[in-house]
């Protein structure tokens, strides 16, 4: 194992990759800042103060958007939380939540969705769901990236997962269908666990693992594509973090 403060990945942000917002114009002024060339750690959240500062961010981010917060009183045993921080400071947050092969634990969209999960199950795809994700104000575009690319590694390469499946507010549809791929899958429903309605859409990893290898590690130097992938880590640092983690070193 790692030591328990070394990152599972850390990287500079370049100038000019800032003000990452899913959509809201107007946001309160002390979210009104910008994190620029400053080095960003990607670690897991395997500590109770670590998942506390998660949480914070989360439920910060929740309140300004004026979304309920899922208050559960313990983590679900199939489902990893993952951070960035820079300075000491937490910045981003994103949980994964893992489907048990019999479905016995289940996904969070389970909850409003089991009837469009369940076609995909009986299908012989494996699911998992990226949820609870949180971004502060003014920070870079590759932050946001690099978190969706470790989850992808540990969903995809790491686990066999084969499709992701996320529950969304219906403002932000087009920003994951345009930077991530994702396609509409199960409608628009109420959300019992934010209290607002969500939209399920669906991911195909192979379509994600088709991309990373196209653009990634491109960021600026691509003038054409305009989706999240040229952030994303290249390949050969893809191959190098799964083997990290693949050998337990993390």
């Amino acid at each position: 194992m790692l030591e328990k403060d070394h990152p599972i990945i850390s990287f500079e942000s370049p100038a000019g990759l800032h003000d990452l917002v899913m959509g809201e114009k107007n946001a309160a002024p002390d979210f009104d800042r910008t994190i620029d060339n400053q080095q960003f750690h990607i670690r897991l959240a395997n500590s109770q103060c670590r998942r506390e500062k998660a949480s914070l961010l989360i439920k910060k981010m929740y309140a300004w958007r004026n979304y309920a917060v899922d208050h559960s009183s313990a983590d679900p045993m199939n489902k990893i939380m993952l951070f960035a921080e820079t300075g000491g400071v937490t910045v981003g947050t994103m949980s994964l939540c893992f489907d048990d092969e019999d479905a016995a634990i289940g996904l969070p969209a389970d909850e409003n969705f089991r009837d469009k999960l369940d076609e995909l199950r009986q299908q012989g795809r494996r699911l998992c769901e990226p949820s609870r994700l949180a971004i502060d104000k003014g920070v870079s575009k590759r932050v946001f990236a690099a978190l969706i690319h470790i989850s992808y590694i540990y969903a995809h390469n790491i686990h066999g997962y084969t499709d992701y499946v996320i529950e969304v507010n219906p403002r932000h549809v087009m920003f994951y269908k345009r930077m991530l791929g994702f396609r509409d899958f199960g409608g628009e429903r109420h959300c019992t666990r934010v209290g607002a309605l969500a939209v399920l859409l669906r991911l195909e990893l192979d379509y994600m693992k088709e991309q990373i290898r196209k653009f990634g590690g491109m960021m600026e130097n691509n003038h054409s594509e305009r989706s999240f992938y040229p952030f994303f880590f290249p390949i050969l640092d893809e191959q190098g973090i799964t083997g990290r983690l693949q050998e337990g070193r993390n």
